[in-house]
């Protein structure tokens, strides 16, 4: 699937389905998935079906419960909405279904571009895009006399101006809590320095390099202008600050920074200053330091016939074209639905579709290296050991988990 391609061709088709038909079920439906607005939009639309039950968990743990949650048999979760990243680990434990026969019969107008296939089959449908990229105050950077910047480097002069200035202390924001989201954060900064995270067709890993050396040491660096607890700061807390103004610029997500100011109680000055602009690079290279992204819903292996059908119609509900006729909702993703127009909140995404930003690895072992960076970086981040040294712990981490599932 070409997903640069989705994004530069702008609004893709989904079927077209009546409200009356979308809303018709016959079984349970059980949806878990991350809790951003566009994600809470998609379950709040299947929610609306009427003739059974449709429940949701979304949660910022849902990589921590989709697949304990769907290995029962019956599975707890019919659905699990998922992104490049997370799918991986659901096909490798085998607990989400094909779903050719399901869009043979309810998705005939889906664009094969929104059709996830993997070995030949559709394993699931994608309904939005994501990257991240830069988020700034104008006001601020105005203030210093520097454009917004365009590279990692760039950001740092600014950072530095800011405090000296006085006008922030921690003016740099980055969703680098231990775990998944500063394992996340190392994948943006080392594809942007050149790396690749295994060696050329093996799962044999490569990231114990002069590219992750780099990249650690740059993360390292922008850490000294973020919160002292920058370690426990995910996106939800990185965005408070930002909205708290204590912020002036960070890398985050398009499926946040499209919301990000319209929480109550967010302060004049940061609505008016708040901007958004593409993913920057660093190390002199033309690389954004970003991942490109697809996020879209799956159906659970282990449920009856009727319960798949009835999620999968649930699920198109959740996505069906009427939705984008609200604005607000049209503001909250780049939106893989026909009738999307794209927003002044979509500029960061389709920006970084456009440097040719690299797709998050969707290899069936890369969730294993996420997992190793994940738990292996933190000592690094706090002064506790040397770049090479955590580098070699991520390695020595991934080989024993590889080598567990059978990819070594």
């Amino acid at each position: 699937m070409k997903l640069k391609n989705i994004l530069l061709a702008g609004a893709m088709s989904l079927v077209a389905v009546s409200a009356a038909q979308a809303c018709e079920i016959t079984a349970r439906v059980s949806v878990v998935g991350n809790e951003f607005p566009a994600i809470q939009t998609v379950g709040a639309g299947a929610q609306e079906c009427s003739g059974a039950e449709v429940t949701t968990n979304l949660t910022a743990d849902h990589q921590k419960i989709n697949v304990p949650g769907m290995q029962g048999n019956p599975a707890e979760y019919t659905s699990a909405i998922i992104a490049n990243s997370s799918i991986v680990a659901l096909m490798n434990e085998d607990v989400i279904r094909p779903l050719d026969d399901l869009v043979a019969q309810h998705g005939g107008a889906l664009k094969s571009n929104q059709l996830i296939t993997i070995n030949g089959k559709v394993m699931a449908v994608a309904f939005m895009a994501n990257a991240q990229h830069l988020v700034y105050r104008a006001d601020v950077l105005e203030q210093i006399g520097v454009e917004p910047p365009k590279t990692y480097e760039d950001m740092l002069v600014a950072a530095k101006m800011i405090r000296d200035k006085g006008i922030m202390e921690n003016p740099v924001g980055g969703a680098y809590a231990a775990g998944w989201n500063l394992a996340q954060e190392f994948n943006n900064m080392f594809l942007g320095y050149g790396g690749s995270h295994f060696k050329a067709g093996s799962p044999e890993p490569s990231v114990n390099s002069e590219a992750g050396v780099k990249a650690l040491e740059m993360m390292k660096a922008l850490s000294a202008y973020m919160n002292p607890d920058f370690l426990t700061h995910d996106s939800n807390a990185t965005n408070a600050e930002f909205r708290a103004g204590n912020v002036a610029i960070m890398n985050m997500w398009g499926s946040r920074a499209a919301t990000l100011v319209t929480a109550d109680g967010v302060p004049q000055e940061v609505v008016d200053g708040f901007a958004i602009a593409g993913p920057m690079t660093v190390g002199g290279g033309d690389t954004p330091a970003s991942t490109l992204w697809w996020d879209g819903w799956t159906v659970a292996k282990n449920v009856s016939d009727a319960e798949a059908e009835s999620t999968f119609i649930a699920m198109m509900n959740g996505i069906r074209p009427e939705l984008m006729a609200n604005d607000d909702i049209r503001r909250q993703a780049v939106w893989l639905i026909d009738g999307y127009k794209p927003t002044s909140a979509a500029t960061g995404v389709f920006a970084a579709a456009q440097m040719g930003t690299i797709p998050y690895p969707m290899l069936p072992y890369m969730g294993l290296m996420h997992s190793a960076l994940g738990n292996e970086l933190s000592d690094f981040m706090q002064g506790k050991e040397s770049a090479e040294q955590a580098l070699q712990d991520v390695e020595a981490a991934y080989i024993a988990a590889a080598k567990e599932k059978g990819f070594l």
